[in-house]
């Protein structure tokens, strides 16, 4: 389990957010993942033009319309699905 938790905090440029704080980097953007548990990531604006990511947002907006649970924008999807996502995002 802690060679899990370190490869994920060690992705590039996903940056696993450890509290809720307001604060997220210019040119990205906070999400919540996940399919019960709910964890937040702050991800580059850039992914928004990809089209899985796109899909993903189409996903969010069929389950969840405008009205995110979380506060912020929530993505119905395995947090080891979107990782591997991301991961692939971040080398195209």
């Amino acid at each position: 389990m802690a060679i899990r938790q370190m490869i994920r905090q060690s992705l590039s440029p996903i940056k696993r957010a450890t509290s809720p704080r307001t604060d997220v980097p210019k040119g990205h953007f906070a999400v919540y993942v996940g399919e019960n548990e709910k964890r937040r990531f702050v991800i580059p604006v850039s992914y928004l033009n990809h089209p899985s990511f796109q899909d993903l947002l189409c996903l969010a907006e069929e389950e969840f319309g405008f009205d995110h649970p979380m506060g912020g924008l929530t993505i119905p999807c395995s947090e080891d699905f979107f990782i591997d996502l991301t991961s692939r995002l971040s080398r195209s």
